[in-house]
């Protein structure tokens, strides 16, 4: 407990906590809430505020003993000055003791699947791959729930919160929501000096309090009774009054005064009152000057060394640090004791007695020494089994010297730090090691580092700092050069850039050697230019991959073996000598048939051609059935745009097995791996569009918001955003909540100019289909006029993907009934092209739309024998009841209304009521 606290509480375990009953009060009421017979069993959100000293760790302290009192689980911890960049401390600090000690089956229990993502953060676990920050924060959320499942009531008390580390403060500021749905009671304490970075998650937790209390100082009366209490009775009340008047009633300078008083043997009487306030400046010791005149140089040493280690004190690490063999440390720790300096128990760990001290020490070192002591620290902390994570705070501290070895360390708690789902802290490692510098020839690789340790969470980042890697004059290495420029097209393709991205990886593979690089850009050119909206040579395009991909297939012994007797291309041969990496030569060599094979299969799906030809080269790209690993969902060497695109695949060619197959894999790798940002978004948003295209609808709509809440997180101007958006208006229209979904399309800006990036679904399509549900035909027809043009003109023609022409069809059929009638018979030509049943049988559906009696009725009869063979159900349901309304049968009714029903189309299952009570 801080000096200042023990003071409020007036130095005596039954005295009362001066002028703070009313926020003691507070806790009190919200333990009982917790805890109480006439509680409600769950928590709230509790915040203390106010200036250094007045007393926040004395109420802190109080809510603590009370909780503990009343049975609960209290996790504690207290952010430090000198540890703001140790990722996750504070969480460490609050849940390894008690997770620790529980046993292996309740250690199954709280951890589940998450323990290979929070252990690592929580220090139980040897850091492995790189994480997504927020799959940690999710996974701790996880951790929390169930251990407080396991033990409730839990009290999560943190103190010092200005001073948490920002990956702490971020976890903190989602879980003070769950909190309230739980039998745990969050309390902080902090004063109003968050940095700069945090000020947002500052801002986010304060005003979320159930209760916030802002610490006053003391009345004048309360200081008189600490007067009092410390000098005696017969202290005069105009001396009281002046110590008051010094320390404007702050608790901790009012001790830290009266301790100066004693120890000058000043009467309290009015004629000493003219020393207070020169007493009180010598009280606060924001001098070297003071420290030395008060507890000598050699405990001063070893307070330094302790100031740098923060709020749990190894008293052994600090001798280490100012050189002091065991009887010198512990004579300076006596000394320190003697002096109010340092509290903790004998043989134990030790900490300042306020934050206040511990501040004032740290500044009173000269710098060079400070500089020099963070040097020490490093390594000390470090040969004691503390890790990078925490000597490379220590590092940060120091002063350039060119030494390669600190470039090392840097560089290795870089991807310690990623490895707990620290990118911030992993990029300020690097950025540290690029200012040392490193070696000429090592500049490039760590900005290459520092470039990929954003990829996650800052593409803007990713792209500036890959940029100054490639154009480094001493450059990457051959394979490393490769792989940097697809993650800075992979950066450019996630910030909107998908034009440039795919520039750059044509551009570069012009300048690369013939090899599997040159191969691995080539293929990424046509991947990302797949992925684009707009281009103006897209059919020149499908040809050249088309003629890449039998180029590829001549090449096999460029990689070791080849089934075609035709002689390699020698200026596409690898350099690297024949049978000299034989498995790595197999593996690259499958990664690359096998990704052209998914570009070919999502070319040709976009195109229309027929769905036996597209499904046969997504076949080849699953050898026995199965996802290889190099297009696996988290492997990095080429991304999940492939993955995904080849199950969409199998989706519009009614190969739905498959792509559910697919998308379930996504999740479960995505969960495990603990990748809970954009990657698990994109998982949940393919997983929606195949339910939404099955007719679950419901089910659809749960994985799409949860799409949107994942892509809010991330950001509006990400492509995932529009997807999610687009694709949750669509199932809101299906459900008949059309208000709903053209609200949701209006407050997240679903409208021209679209994303670069093409979107799933076409997302100028969509919107047509919107305007045409709100009744606005000319604006609707305008839209499809255009969005339609610009697929021709790609080579676009899937009706499913984007079925423009029979909605164009609908929009005009009222002014242009003949041209209605014609490109509905287009769009009815170009699914069968496809041979896929749920195309055919939507586009016979709104062909129906444009015709009238007989005609009508047979083109709808027509669409359900497609349909009911598709996996369409929605679709199937809304054919069933045009046949039954055309027709008059209520049997067709009656099945659309039941499959209505079933598919969750609340506002079709209801027409189809009312037309079978019509009839």
């Amino acid at each position: 407990m801080a000096e200042g606290d023990l003071a409020v509480e007036g130095g005596g375990s039954g005295a009362s906590l001066h002028e703070r009953e009313a926020e003691i009060r507070s806790a009190q009421r919200a333990v009982e809430a917790l805890t109480g017979p006439a509680g409600t069993g769950l928590g709230e959100l509790l915040v203390y505020t106010g200036a250094a000293g007045l007393g926040k760790t004395a109420v802190l302290t109080e809510v603590r003993r009370r909780a503990r009192r009343v049975g609960c689980t209290v996790l504690f911890a207290r952010g430090g000055e000198r540890q703001g960049h140790e990722p996750f401390r504070v969480v460490r600090e609050l849940v390894r003791p008690v997770l620790a000690a529980l046993s292996a089956a309740e250690r199954a229990q709280v951890f589940g699947p998450w323990e290979g993502v929070v252990g690592p953060a929580v220090g139980l676990l040897p850091p492995g791959g790189q994480l997504d920050p927020q799959g940690v924060r999710d996974g701790l959320d996880f951790v929390l729930t169930r251990l407080v499942q396991l033990r409730p009531p839990v009290a999560v008390i943190v103190d010092d919160l200005h001073w948490a580390d920002a990956e702490s403060l971020g976890w903190l500021a989602g879980f003070a929501l769950r909190a309230r749905e739980l039998p745990a009671l969050l309390v902080l304490a902090c004063r109003d000096e968050f940095p700069d970075e945090a000020l947002a998650l500052q801002h986010g937790l304060l005003t979320k309090a159930d209760r916030r209390h802002e610490l006053r100082p003391l009345q004048p009366a309360s200081v008189a009774h600490l007067v009092r209490a410390a000098l005696g009775a017969q202290a005069e009340d105009a001396f009281c009054r002046h110590v008051w008047a010094v320390t404007a009633g702050n608790p901790y300078e009012t001790t830290a005064l009266l301790r100066e008083v004693a120890d000058q043997r000043l009467d309290p009487v009015e004629e000493s009152s003219g020393q207070l306030r020169e007493l009180a400046a010598g009280a606060r010791g924001m001098t070297l000057r003071h420290w030395l005149e008060k507890i000598g140089p050699s405990a001063l040493r070893f307070a330094w060394a302790a100031s740098m280690l923060g709020t749990d004190i190894r008293p052994d690490l600090a001798a280490v640090i100012c050189a002091q063999g065991p009887d010198g440390a512990a004579e300076s720790v006596r000394q320190l004791r003697r002096h109010g300096v340092l509290v903790g128990a004998p043989g134990g760990r030790l900490e300042f007695v306020h934050p206040l001290v511990a501040t004032s020490v740290y500044q009173s070192m000269p710098p060079a020494a400070r500089t020099g002591m963070h040097g020490v620290a490093a390594i000390a902390t470090e040969n004691a089994g503390l890790g990078l994570l925490t000597a490379s705070r220590h590092l940060l501290e120091t002063l350039p010297e060119g030494d390669g070895a600190v470039v090392g360390k840097l560089r290795r708690a870089a991807r310690e730090h990623l490895a707990i789902g620290a990118p911030e802290a992993a990029q300020r490692c690097l950025r540290r090691a690029i200012s040392e510098p490193p070696a000429d020839e090592d500049r490039a690789a760590v900005l290459y580092e520092l470039g990929c340790s954003a990829l996650l969470t800052d593409p803007a980042t990713t792209v500036n700092q890959l940029r100054l890697a490639l154009a480094d004059p001493y450059g990457l290495g051959p394979e490393l050069r490769v792989d940097a420029i697809f993650r800075l097209a992979q950066a450019l393709a996630h910030g909107n850039r998908v034009g440039e991205a795919s520039a750059v990886c044509e551009q570069e593979a012009a300048r690369t050697p013939p090899g599997p690089g040159r191969l691995r850009l080539e293929v990424a050119h046509f991947m990302f230019a797949a992925f684009r909206s707009e281009d103006p040579d897209g059919p020149g395009r499908s040809r050249r991959l088309e003629e890449f991909d039998a180029m590829l297939r001549t090449v096999g012994l460029a990689f070791g073996e080849s089934e075609d007797p035709t002689p390699a291309d020698p200026t596409l041969s690898d350099p690297t000598p024949a049978g000299s990496r034989p498995a790595e030569a197999a593996f690259e060599r499958d990664g690359l048939t096998h990704a052209v094979a998914v570009l070919r299969c999502w070319d040709l799906t976009l195109r229309g051609a027929h769905r036996d030809e597209a499904i046969a080269f997504a076949e080849s790209a699953l050898p026995g059935g199965r996802l290889p690993d190099s297009l696996g969902w988290t492997n990095t060497t080429w991304g999940f745009e492939l993955p995904g695109i080849l199950g969409i695949s199998y989706l519009y060619a009614d190969r739905v097995d498959r792509g559910e197959a697919l998308f379930t894999e996504a999740i479960r790798a995505y969960e495990v791996a603990g990748w809970s940002g954009g990657h698990l978004g994109f998982a949940h948003l393919l997983t929606g569009l195949l339910r939404f295209r099955c007719g679950a609808l419901a089910e659809a709509e749960d994985h799409l918001r949860r799409a949107l809440r994942l892509a809010e997180r991330i950001g509006p101007g990400v492509p995932l955003y529009w997807d999610a958006v687009g694709a949750l208006a669509e199932t809101l229209a299906a459900r008949g909540r059309l208000p709903e979904a053209l609200d949701l399309a209006h407050r997240h800006g679903f409208a021209p100019p679209y994303p670069t990036v093409m979107v799933l679904p076409d997302a100028p399509t969509l919107y047509g289909r919107l305007l045409l549900a709100r009744g606005d035909a000319p604006a609707a027809a305008a839209t499809l006029t255009a969005a339609g043009a610009a697929l021709d003109a790609r080579g676009w023609r899937n009706t499913v993907w984007a079925p423009w022409l029979g909605h164009l069809a609908r929009a005009v059929a009222a002014e242009e009934p003949k041209r209605a009638r014609d490109l509905a018979e287009e769009a009815v030509r170009r699914a069968r092209e496809s041979g896929t049943d749920s195309a055919i049988g939507s586009a016979l559906r709104l062909a129906a739309a444009v015709h009238e009696g007989p005609r009508a009725a047979e083109l709808l009869a027509e669409a359900v024998h497609h349909l009911e063979r598709s996996p369409a159900r929605y679709e199937h349901a809304l054919a069933l009841v045009d046949l039954g309304e055309a027709l008059g049968d209520p049997a067709a009714l009656e099945r659309g209304r039941e499959l209505a029903a079933r598919c969750g189309a609340d506002a079709l299952a209801a027409r189809a009521g009312e037309s079978l009570r019509n009839h």
